[in-house]
């Protein structure tokens, strides 16, 4: 997995990007990166510059991939290390923790989903999912036509299809299939480490009551709610974002 690091600090934060995105993601916020940081972003598994996982997409699962990305982790040789993960890297990060929780200090989920929303159903749905993926995102029109139909979760100078412009769609697809088989998030209760939650005031929905689910299994979690951000707070108010990350924990 390809990996880029920033800084030289003691408190180690590594990020994990989102659906279609890669570890530029966090460039944003890394400009706000305290002198006593170091912040790891990585690409995923067939995203960016990291290559696919090695079994066909139809045999990738969620297990493996955890599995990959908690090598690439413990292989970092740190231990008190943040977790950030944006979007449905939070749940990957999420599915990672237990077989690294030793090295991980804090978890931060930043506009992260609790529950598979009816818009994204459409998209795996085994008649029409994948005409319908490839007709919204992997087209040119269909990326315009679904970024004005989404202005109100975002602000004017973010685009919430941009990305999609140069992913492999045959791996952005298979992430979209294995992440919403996740069945539910009961099995993420046990987790006690401590939490922040980081969402876009003008964002879905759907994150904001799943926000309250979050906070309903882990009594110890904080959400900060950032006015000025929609479903893309890194790009849209990284100083805020930069300082729920970056501040240093009592």
């Amino acid at each position: 997995m390809f990996s880029k690091k920033a800084g030289d600090g003691s408190r180690i934060f590594v990020g994990l990007h989102g659906w279609s995105g890669d570890h530029s993601t966090f460039d944003p916020i890394i400009r706000h990166l305290p002198s006593d940081g170091t912040f790891i972003s990585f690409d995923l598994p067939g995203c960016g510059r990291s290559g696919r996982p090695s079994a066909h997409p139809s045999l990738w699962t969620l297990d493996a991939l955890s599995d990959e990305i908690a090598d690439e982790i413990k292989g970092l040789g740190h231990t008190g290390i943040t977790i950030v993960g944006n979007c449905s890297g939070a749940l990957l990060g999420l599915l990672v923790l237990p077989k690294i929780g030793n090295l991980v200090n804090r978890l931060v989920l930043i506009d992260p989903f609790a529950y598979v929303p009816w818009y994204f159903r459409i998209f795996v749905d085994s008649t029409v999912g994948k005409y319908a993926y490839y007709s919204t995102f992997a087209n040119p029109i269909g990326r315009w036509i679904t970024n004005l139909s989404l202005r109100e979760h975002r602000t004017g100078q973010s685009d919430l299809t941009e990305s999609f412009g140069t992913v492999d769609h045959g791996v952005a697809y298979t992430y979209l299939k294995l992440l919403t088989s996740i069945d539910g998030i009961g099995g993420f209760a046990p987790i006690r480490h401590p939490i922040t939650i980081i969402y876009g005031g003008r964002t879905f929905g759907a994150i904001k009551r799943s926000v309250a689910m979050w906070r309903g299994i882990w009594p110890q979690a904080e959400a900060i709610e950032l006015d000025a951000a929609a479903h893309l707070p890194i790009q849209e108010d990284p100083e805020g974002v930069s300082r729920a990350i970056f501040r240093t924990q009592s």
